[in-house]
């Protein structure tokens, strides 16, 4: 990679929405849709930062110890530290990163779609030239980005995220606000699914978008490989 420390971090946006709508059961960003991509990028030396929509500590689900890359970052004080003390993301100045990515969790889909910030980030973002990243339920962020001309982001754009059907496979299709890939179809993309559960990672330009939880280490690398091209 052509001299690593000249390339702008990568922000990692964290969910801060703790709960799947009436039900109390607890939720939060999904551990491995950020450790994956992380572990991905880490080992490309390229650097990170970390926000949530509301800063701090975000909640955490899909905590499972029993996968190596998540306890290993768990376990690991500079990484929990890091977590515990989130930028918000509206204090963030996204000239500051190369690109953006929103990692996925049911919380996403309550607290990613209305954001200011993130439309905001992301439009900025972007129309800079960088790049855009989600993975799972983490395209519940581009929903309503709109770029400056008015078109939504995700207009005749191929992507990636969690499908209907595999809501409807957890049993969540009817607590969710919204059906994430129905609503992205909505807006003019061209959502691209596999079978439920299996890896699917979609590529156009400069949005890198990836199905589920099974898809995170390979966004991750498609990100990367993005960004390495773009630092030649």
């Amino acid at each position: 990679m052509a001299e690593s420390s000249t390339l702008k971090p990568v922000l990692m946006v964290l969910t801060s929405h703790g709960t799947k709508g009436d039900t109390g059961d607890p939720t939060g960003f999904f551990l491995g849709e950020l450790t994956h991509p992380l572990a991905v990028l880490e080992a490309a030396d390229i650097p990170v930062a970390f926000a949530s929509i509301e800063g701090g500590e975000p909640p955490v689900d899909g905590f499972d110890l029993d996968d190596e890359t998540n306890a290993r970052y768990w376990n690991n004080h500079t990484f929990r530290a890091a977590i515990r003390s989130t930028q918000k993301l509206a204090d963030v100045n996204p000239t500051d990163y190369s690109a953006i990515f929103f990692a996925g969790g049911h919380g996403a889909m309550w607290d990613f779609p209305d954001s200011d910030a993130i439309q905001r980030a992301t439009r900025a973002i972007y129309e800079n030239g960088g790049a855009v990243g989600a993975v799972c339920h983490g395209p519940a962020a581009l929903v309503n980005v709109k770029l400056s001309d008015g078109s939504y982001l995700v207009s005749d754009k191929k992507l990636s995220a969690f499908t209907d059907s595999e809501e409807h496979a957890v049993g969540l299709e009817n607590v969710v606000p919204f059906l994430l890939a129905s609503r992205l179809s909505e807006r003019g993309a061209h959502h691209e699914a596999a079978d439920d559960w299996k890896e699917k990672v979609t590529v156009d330009g400069r949005l890198v978008t990836g199905q589920n939880p099974q898809s995170a280490t390979k966004v991750g690398e498609a990100l990367r490989d993005w960004l390495q091209n773009a630092n030649r």
